[in-house]
């Protein structure tokens, strides 16, 4: 989305495009599809680009960009709330997340997607989105010797 579509989207909702909602959305255009930041990773890539804005200016900003689906919200199960850049082409996707380290990496899966497709259509209900959140141990967490029975984050 534009700078112009991003000021007429957020007028339509009584808001202004502010240069912080305009520094969030372009850090994650920046950083592309696939990476999954919580708000004080935002914060702290922010400041590190010596951009002036407040932790509470970064979650209410995630939150308006996550509602106008600019930004995807994910409540990862080790990793807490993570977002991402919202996507339709890239909706249907699973998080395989390390309970070790919390590491997070993507998967596509059609199998899955039909298991949901059909479970929605058993129940009588039309499947919006299918994630699945897979709890396991990385490659490197398992090197160390990590047996999963205790979450080091």
């Amino acid at each position: 989305m534009q700078a112009t579509e991003l000021r007429t989207s957020l007028h339509g909702r009584g808001q202004r495009l502010t240069p912080q909602r305009q520094k969030v959305l372009a850090l994650f255009k920046r950083i592309g599809e696939g990476s999954h930041l919580s708000a004080e990773e935002v914060h702290q890539r922010l400041l590190g680009a010596e951009e002036k804005v407040s932790l509470a200016t970064v979650y209410r900003t995630l939150r308006l960009l996550s509602a106008m689906e600019l930004l995807r919200e994910l409540e990862l199960p080790e990793g807490g709330r993570r977002f991402e850049l919202f996507s339709d082409t890239h909706r249907d996707h699973h998080h395989l997340v390390c309970i070790g380290c919390g590491r997070t990496e993507e998967f596509e899966s059609a199998p899955v997607l039909t298991a949901g497709e059909q479970a929605a259509s058993a129940q009588g209900f039309r499947l919006i989105e299918c994630v699945l959140n897979v709890r396991a141990l990385c490659r490197n967490c398992q090197d160390r010797g990590e047996s999963g029975a205790q979450s080091s984050f």
